[in-house]
């Protein structure tokens, strides 16, 4: 009975065993950097990914451009079989080619290779803009995160202050309200930390559309907000850079390049296009003299020649189209040109503002506040000061803690700006 008991107990095991062995192991969370996730965001986001097979639509517009017209064909036949001459007939097979004359059909192509570079160029610059954004949406989830432990940590701190005012109630040195009110801390910092937590999600949740994952994707992030210092070049160099890098720049200067070839194409469109063909003929008749009937047969080749005569529209209105065109292009380069400086400008002293910002913090404040809290929290252990002196010292503690992650965000946001506003990265690669 025994042995039966332990035979069946061995094969539950093994059962079980086996089992597990089946079920996939859980796969650990993969970790993703910055750099992976603006490579995901421009690989997968939907409107890139639209707008790059939007180009094809472009491309055929420029093949387009460059066909050459179809020659027409030309039949005709006719009899006089219902005017009382059926013995009579004519068959007439000619063909007819048009030419565009003045270039027409190479500068066609050159306005539609023009106004597909441009728009290439424009999705490059969504792609700049988007880049941006995953960076932006990447430094506040590690802002989230960051402000999740620092919350964790108000908790622990909560928590050995409790024991230390239980322990002081115990020995009689404080009244119940001291505990209380530390325990009204504690459950502040723990209601503070579920709205830290929910902030994570959020932000994640925002990343994780840009990047376009699926929603079972749940990647950890794996950088941090406190990155290396980096010499920065001075506003000048910067701004012939991004002068040199910037894709709407370089959009415009392809819509400017395509309206200077509209204005050449609308000058040739002036020109009228010559039409030549060639034609075969074939005129069967009858004729009857003195009872006698008589059938010829005559063939006949023409060449024609058609061209319209510009004597009242030689395309006037389109060269007038083009040039005002041409006119507004110029106009929104320059625009653009004196915007992007200002945007370069406007970065370069928002990060020199952020770096001021964070050496405040990192001039021994945040050692200095660490001391003084533990300082505090000794003096009040030993009965030499009262709890709301501790609780206030905490807070001071964790605001300027709060403060120090929210400057090295600027920090990074800025940075990131900067190499938005430039197109290129700090150390002058492109991007």
């Amino acid at each position: 009975m025994a042995t039966n008991a332990f035979r069946g107990a061995r094969l539950a095991v093994a059962v079980a065993l086996s089992l597990l062995a089946a079920v996939p192991a859980l796969a650990e969370p993969q970790h993703i950097s910055l750099q992976q996730a603006v490579d995901a965001a421009l690989q997968n986001n939907p409107e890139l990914v639209s707008l790059r097979k939007e180009t094809g639509i472009l491309d055929a517009a420029a093949v387009r451009a460059g066909v050459i017209p179809n020659p027409t064909l030309d039949v005709e036949a006719a009899t006089g079989a219902l005017t009382g001459s059926s013995d009579d007939s004519n068959l007439s097979l000619g063909i007819s080619q048009e030419f565009l004359l003045g270039d027409k059909r190479l500068k066609r192509r050159a306005v539609a290779e023009r106004d597909l570079a441009a728009y290439r160029w424009l999705v490059a610059d969504r792609e700049r803009a988007l880049k941006e954004q995953v960076q932006a949406a990447y430094c506040d989830v590690l802002l989230a995160r960051e402000r999740v432990g620092l919350a964790r940590h108000s908790i622990e701190l909560n928590k050995q202050l409790l024991q230390v005012a239980e322990d002081r109630l115990a020995a009689g040195d404080i009244p119940e309200l001291e505990m209380y009110l530390v325990r009204v801390e504690l459950t502040r910092s723990e209601g503070n930390l579920i709205e830290l937590q929910r902030g994570v999600l959020d932000n994640s949740a925002k990343l994780f559309a840009l990047m376009a994952l699926p929603p079972t994707a749940s990647p950890v992030l794996s950088g941090t907000l406190n990155g290396k210092d980096v010499a920065i070049k001075g506003v000048g160099e910067l701004k012939q850079v991004a002068m040199q890098d910037r894709p709407d720049l370089k959009a415009l200067h392809a819509a400017m390049q395509k309206s200077d070839a509209e204005v050449a194409l609308a000058e040739a469109e002036g020109i009228p296009n010559l039409t030549a063909g060639i034609s075969l003929s074939r005129d069967a008749s009858s004729m009857e003299i003195g009872g006698v009937t008589g059938r010829e047969t005559s063939y006949t080749i023409g060449v024609r020649f058609s061209m319209p005569i510009p004597v009242f529209d030689r395309n006037q209105a389109g060269q007038q189209e083009a040039r005002a065109k041409r006119s507004g292009a110029g106009i929104r380069l320059q625009g653009a040109a004196a915007g992007v400086e200002r945007e370069v400008e406007s970065a370069h002293a928002s990060l020199a503002n952020a770096e001021k910002v964070l050496s405040l913090y990192r001039s021994d404040i945040l050692r200095q506040l660490d001391e003084n809290l533990k300082l505090t929290q000794e003096a009040y252990r030993l009965g030499e000061v009262g709890i709301l002196a501790v609780i206030e010292e905490q807070k001071k503690y964790f605001e300027v803690s709060d403060s120090y992650l929210a400057a090295l965000h600027a920090r990074q946001v800025a940075f990131n700006r900067l190499e938005s506003a430039v197109a290129a990265d700090i150390n002058g690669g492109a991007q």
